[in-house]
């Protein structure tokens, strides 16, 4: 009986599992608000490795695969516009985190007498760079950098996790409250849609249609219902306005007062919903409107409907002729009883839908993902640039998000969906990765000592606490993103796992997104530089 229980103990698959629930259970302890969350499970990982308890190594690269597309499927959308606003920022948080751990270890290698491609073993094991590495032994023609990244590895694995999980408390920042201004600046970046009445008193605009007066185009606002003496109805672009009649307008302030210029005033006096016509939320899960935009739709004339408000992601979006739909929207839809069924139909509403996960879009982006990461580009003939699986995963992941649609397939995951394959492939990454350190860490420490250990150690934290002082004192950068930015410029995934547990929102995972590809090249750069100084 025991011998048969240690079998099963030492078969990968158990293994896995046994780490995942210790770890979970060790992650939900806290100690005065800290906890380590899902980062447990590495900690649990190296003592099962230490005793030669392994899961295989697969199962690290299916987990690391599923954990980077989620993270790209989701961070996607948001990615580009926030390169576009705080991209400069972030790369230069990047750079400095980087040009800091290479020049420490180029100035702990000589002042420990260290052989200076050991340190650049060091340096990459420090910051977790698998493309650093490769980069520095084909320059060498040595392994002499894998000693350093083995030794270092684990220990600047578990220093990213704490230091991440201990910068809040160091700085004294509070998670919640930088939460909330995440999600503020969200909601200004795409701001409240409400609806007002106004009252035509312009003599300019009497008796001309709605198309004629580009009142969409020109104000960026839906006027979803007009009360023309005692008759209300919805409008089309045909529409006449006469002075007298009441309006009532949906958008953004903004929206709203460019309205009021044009049309005439606000008023309170009530406009009833038009007989025979409802008012329904509608959910976008159709693949025949997907990434099309509501002019080509063009559902006034077809059908009499209107939209007039998007809800995407939580956030409200005054929709304007070139809006295109995505999966999972919710649009408000005003529309006869006649055709409401229709546009329903054609705009998918399928709640079922939006809940089941197609596994199709998950397999064929890794998949375009692996192809990419394994392609190697020269570069001026100094050296070859190659994404590796993460970069070529995270890069497709991403721009198929921003695609949404390629023929049948839509790149996009429901939240529940998303949030369950991360943990699970995190958990199979962080399992893997800690029980094969485990199992060298301590007879690497007998054969070079503790100095390696700690110059890692230190290239580690020390750059992390450097950039954290620059993002958070200098830039002002949310502290959520904030540390999704330094996980990123480590391409640390496990760091980047600490990080998003400190936060509900998508805010580390964009950081992290936004700089991961600079600190790819960045590390590949400055190996290639130490492999020869």
């Amino acid at each position: 009986m025991a011998t048969a229980m240690n079998e099963i103990l030492y078969e990968g698959y158990f293994a896995l599992f046994l780490i995942i629930t210790l770890g979970i259970m060790l992650g939900a302890v806290r100690f005065r608000g800290f906890s380590l969350d899902l980062s447990a499970v590495v900690f649990v990982a190296l003592i099962m490795g230490h005793y030669g308890i392994l899961v295989p190594e697969a199962f690290q690269t299916i987990g690391l695969m599923f954990f980077i597309f989620t993270i790209g499927i989701q961070a996607g959308p948001g990615f580009f516009d926030a390169f576009r606003k705080t991209g400069r920022q972030f790369l230069g948080v990047c750079l400095l985190l980087v040009s800091t751990a290479a020049l420490l270890s180029f100035g702990l290698s000589r002042i420990f007498g260290l052989d200076p491609l050991l340190g650049v073993g060091i340096f990459n094991g420090a910051l977790t760079s698998t493309s650093g590495l490769a980069a520095a032994i084909d320059v060498s023609g040595s392994t002499t950098p894998s000693i350093g990244y083995g030794v270092v590895y684990p220990a600047g694995a578990i220093m990213a996790i704490l230091t991440i999980h201990l910068l809040p408390l160091i700085f004294r920042v509070n998670m919640k409250k930088e939460e909330d201004s995440y999600l503020k600046k969200s909601h200004e970046d795409h701001p409240e849609v409400s609806e007002r009445n106004f009252i035509v008193e312009n003599k300019n605009i009497d008796g001309k249609t709605i198309g004629e007066l580009g009142v969409g185009s020109m104000t960026r606002a839906v006027i979803s219902r007009i009360k023309h003496g005692d008759k209300v109805y919805t409008p089309g672009e045909k529409t006449r306005l006469y002075l007298g009649d009441i309006l009532k307008i949906v958008g953004t302030e903004e929206a709203l007062r460019k309205v009021e210029l044009m049309i005439g005033p606000r008023i309170n006096a009530k406009v009833p919903q038009a007989v025979g016509y409802r008012i329904n939320w509608v959910l976008v899960t159709s693949k025949e409107v997907i990434n099309k935009s509501l002019k080509e739709l063009n559902l006034t004339a077809y059908y009499n409907a209107t939209i007039t408000r998007i809800r995407r992601s939580g956030i409200d979006i005054s929709p304007g002729g070139n809006t295109t739909l995505r999966f999972g929207d919710k649009v408000l839809l005003a529309c006869d009883d006649e055709n409401m069924s229709k546009v329903m139909k054609l705009l998918g509403n399928n709640e079922k839908r939006l809940s089941e996960t197609n596994f199709l879009p998950i397999s064929l982006g890794i998949i375009i993902g692996v192809l990419l990461g394994a392609l190697t580009i020269p570069v001026f003939g100094l050296f070859e640039f190659s994404l590796g699986i993460t970069g070529g995963v995270l890069t497709t992941a991403l721009v198929l998000s921003k695609i949404g649609k390629t023929g049948p397939v839509i790149w996009a995951m429901s939240g529940g969906a998303n949030s369950l394959l991360r943990k699970l492939g995190l958990l199979m990454f962080l399992a893997t990765v800690g029980t094969h350190a485990g199992a060298h860490i301590a007879e690497a420490l007998q054969e070079y000592g503790w100095t390696l250990l700690w110059t890692g150690m230190m290239i580690t934290v020390i750059p992390m606490i450097i950039t954290t002082m620059l993002g958070h004192f200098v830039l002002r950068i949310n502290f959520a993103t904030l540390l999704g930015v330094v996980a990123g410029s480590m391409t640390s995934t496990p760091a980047l796992a600490a990080a998003d547990a400190k936060t509900e929102t998508d805010a580390a995972s964009l950081g992290y997104a936004t700089v991961y590809p600079l600190a790819i090249v960045l590390m590949i750069l400055f190996s290639q530089l130490l492999s020869v100084i």
